[in-house]
């Protein structure tokens, strides 16, 4: 999957007002596309949920995967009498597990009628669900459900928090940009496995976003065997939990935590802070080991591709002040998410319409374009400054 045609900057278009942002609910947006992403994938079917007139099933599908995320953390992590009572609470859970099951089972009985019916020929191109059929039928089903139900939210989460962070460092963006355009030379240039390996800043930009604003609140595991912990005796079988937005910006782990720094994940970086040195099994934000999240991967591969395409396409910023993160089972923003989105040739002529040296600098003396200022002296700087924020409010 090339990611080419799911996101597309069309939709986005489309979806911007007149002062070219988003709309207030674009985290259903992004739910919908991961939702889309994953059924092109495991199913090798198109579910319609990037449609402005969704199909019943399909709307009912992202509201009940948003709210089975929801009492899950209400039943699972707060405290709640369901195993000895069942609670109203617990019922709807069991009701929306139930219908998701029926509406998931539909799709996967037709792709599976259709799969027989029209064998892919070539391994590279099969959906993960006609590779697994031919291992085990069960399997395969169970891995599908699990994928559509886990690959949803994480997605939005994290693609959210990215995102983020690159609207609020313009410099890391840009960076960002020219990386996409030397391995994607036109806007619709395809994602291919290839070219994806070739995307180191991409990769440390992810990293780095999901360092900040990671998608759950932390691991929770129970403890295999007695333990002591910091002087605390710790039971077998008790849950132990690591908050993981509070270690991730702690500098004794991570120097300069709070700052958005994708170069410390990068090899070879100097002058930058290492993730290296952290821990390896600090930074997991989808935990380890067979119990980690089942969505990882397609996860990741997801926020490289809409990631890629967004940036590879506009030049967004962020008007609205500090994110901020709502923590259920999944961390998902309070914000409405309204990035403003700009194509690179509307900021390059505002550029050109907002950079003039006599007005900006009064020591001005000339100007760069490839650089969009350039001046001699102290007071230059402070009309360098002035001039990126009047860029920025154009």
């Amino acid at each position: 999957m090339t990611g080419k045609g799911l996101f597309c900057p069309k939709l986005i278009g489309e979806l911007r007002d007149e002062k070219n942002e988003l709309p207030g609910d674009f985290n259903q947006w992004l739910n919908r596309w991961a939702l889309e992403s994953i059924g092109v994938l495991a199913l090798d079917t198109r579910l319609g949920a990037l449609q402005k007139d969704l199909s019943a099933d399909t709307s009912s599908m992202v509201t009940y995967i948003r709210e089975m995320f929801e009492l899950t953390y209400q039943l699972d992590i707060l405290p709640s009498i369901w195993k000895y009572y069942k609670t109203p609470a617990f019922k709807r859970l069991m009701t929306i597990f139930d219908e998701l099951t029926r509406i998931i089972m539909s799709h996967v009985d037709a792709a599976v009628v259709r799969l027989e019916k029209n064998p892919t020929l070539s391994s590279d191109q099969q959906s993960v669900l006609e590779k697994l059929l031919k291992v085990d039928r069960n399997v395969a089903l169970v891995m599908v459900f699990d994928m559509l139900l886990a690959g949803v939210d994480t997605t939005s989460s994290g693609s959210t928090g990215v995102l983020y962070c690159l609207a609020k460092n313009p410099e890391k963006q840009a960076r960002l940009r020219e990386e996409l355009r030397s391995i994607l030379p036109k806007k619709d240039s395809p994602l291919t496995p290839d070219n994806m390996k070739n995307l180191p800043y991409l990769k440390a930009c992810i990293k780095e976003g999901l360092r900040l604003y990671p998608p759950a609140v932390g691991n929770l595991r129970a403890a295999g065997k007695d333990l002591v912990l910091q002087g605390y005796r710790v039971p077998k079988g008790t849950d132990v939990g690591m908050a993981s937005v509070v270690l991730y910006q702690e500098d004794q782990h991570f120097a300069r935590g709070k700052e958005f720094l994708p170069e410390r994940w990068l090899k070879d970086t100097e002058g930058c802070p290492s993730g290296k040195t952290a821990n390896p099994f600090l930074f997991l934000p989808f935990g380890f080991g067979p119990r980690m999240c089942i969505g990882r991967r397609m996860a990741m591969m997801e926020m490289e591709m809409i990631v890629a395409r967004v940036t590879r396409q506009f030049e967004y910023r962020w008007n609205y002040g500090e994110l901020h993160i709502l923590s259920a089972l999944v961390n998902i923003p309070k914000n409405e998410l309204r990035f403003q989105m700009t194509e690179p040739k509307q900021r390059r002529a505002a550029r050109e319409e907002y950079c003039n040296c006599s007005t900006l600098c009064s020591a001005g003396s000339y100007r760069r374009p490839c650089n969009y200022l350039c001046h001699r002296g102290r007071r230059a700087l402070r009309g360098v400054a002035h001039c990126w924020e009047d860029l920025y409010q154009a």
